[in-house]
This record gives structure tokens, C-alpha cells and sequence, in this order.
């Protein structure tokens, strides 16, 4: 039996959210609630007793910024996962979260729901992004001409990025799996990866830098 637990820490200067944090942690049994914070320094003065595995910070903060916490945070321990919190959906802030190497970026207010399918997601595939935000990623890759993979490679992309399986895949383009499996395996030969996490990431990547154009 695993009894192993990710320690988390949240840190949100809302105080009018600190209950509810600690209403949605208590009935993991996997995950362990350390602290809930309003600022960074008050998190990185706990952080070495803490340990955090897992940090859900909230982007505007008083004084030092979620996102530019996050280095601050790395100098502790470069492996740690951090997640945004925030109301503002502007694609430039997402884009300059996940530059600054965040493993995540979440709308708020975040229910119990959206906080166990992002600690899923985190535990299986190392990032994770609200579904409205990753609505919004499709939307600006669609807008841009992509010649470097296929129309039915591109097609196959989107419906990877809003997380279907592959069997769900062949289903939406009425093909067979396994000629979803030759597109996917075409998909990894061009992004050189091997993995569909690893796939994820890259096109992430691509997109976010292409964005900067």
C-alpha cells in the first residue's frame, strides 16, 4: 500500500477563499494541506519545515507575484509543481505563467472539482490548465496556419489537447484506432518525443513561443 503524501501549500490573498481550501483538501487521503498563505515571502518563510510537493499560488499578489514566485520557489526545489490561480483568462498572462515554467494555470473561483481533476492531471501527465483556457489555446493554434503537420494531424492534435483518448479520437473522425495510432505515432516523429505527455508539452511549447510572433 502507497502511503505516500504530496505535502501542498495555497497561497491566496483572499482570505475569503482560506476555508474553502481546507473544506476541499480534507477528504484526500493521498494529499496533505500544509498551509494556505496571502503572499510569497509569507510562504517561503514555512517553505524549508513545509516541504510542499505541490503549490497553488494565486497570480496577483501583494509585493512578489505569483508568477515571479515561481523562481524563488525553484531555488528551493527545482522539481516542486506550481499551479496559478486567477480571474484574469488573458492569454498573455497564461503564455508568461508557463514561460516562467509554471506546471499549471487554473480560472478561479476553483471548485473541489476543478482541484482533484488538476492534482489528477498533475500526478498522470506533470501539467494541467482549466478547460477553458485550454479551449482558448486550440483556438489561437487553429488560427494560425500550421504546414508543419497534416490537416488530419491537426485535427488529431486538437482533439489530443482537449484530452480524448484514442479510441475517442477514431470515433470523432470515423476512422479506425489503429489509423489514429499512424497519425499519433507521425505527431511524435515530428515533435521528437515519445509519450503523449511529452507531446502535450512540446505543443504547448510551440505554441506559446509562435505566440510571441
Amino acid at each position: 500500500m502507497n502511503t505516500t503524501l504530496s505535502n501542498i501549500i495555497v497561497i491566496d490573498n483572499d482570505r475569503n477563499f482560506h476555508e474553502a481550501y481546507h473544506t476541499y483538501f480534507e477528504p484526500y487521503l493521498e494529499y496533505s494541506l500544509k498551509g494556505v498563505y496571502t503572499s510569497i515571502t509569507d510562504a517561503l518563510s514555512e517553505y524549508d519545515a513545509v516541504r510542499p510537493q505541490i503549490i497553488f499560488s494565486e497570480v496577483e499578489l501583494p509585493g512578489t507575484s505569483g508568477i515571479e514566485g515561481i523562481q524563488l520557489f525553484r531555488k528551493k526545489d527545482p522539481d516542486v509543481k506550481i499551479i496559478m490561480l486567477s480571474e484574469n483568462k488573458e492569454f498573455e498572462l497564461v503564455k508568461k505563467a508557463f514561460k516562467h515554467t509554471a506546471n499549471g494555470y487554473l480560472s478561479k473561483p476553483v471548485s473541489e472539482r476543478t482541484l482533484f481533476n488538476a492534482l489528477d492531471s498533475i500526478k498522470r501527465e506533470g501539467s494541467t490548465m482549466s478547460s477553458d483556457i485550454v479551449s482558448q489555446m486550440i483556438s489561437k493554434f487553429q488560427k494560425r496556419s500550421n504546414d508543419f503537420f497534416s490537416e488530419r494531424e491537426n485535427q488529431v492534435i486538437e482533439y489530443l489537447c482537449q484530452g480524448a483518448t484514442y479510441k475517442t479520437i477514431a470515433e470523432k473522425l470515423f476512422v479506425t484506432a489503429s489509423a489514429i495510432n499512424f497519425h499519433i505515432q507521425n505527431i511524435y516523429l515530428k515533435l521528437n518525443v515519445n509519450s503523449k505527455s511529452e507531446a502535450l508539452r512540446k505543443l504547448q511549447e510551440m505554441e506559446i513561443s509562435r505566440a510571441v510572433i
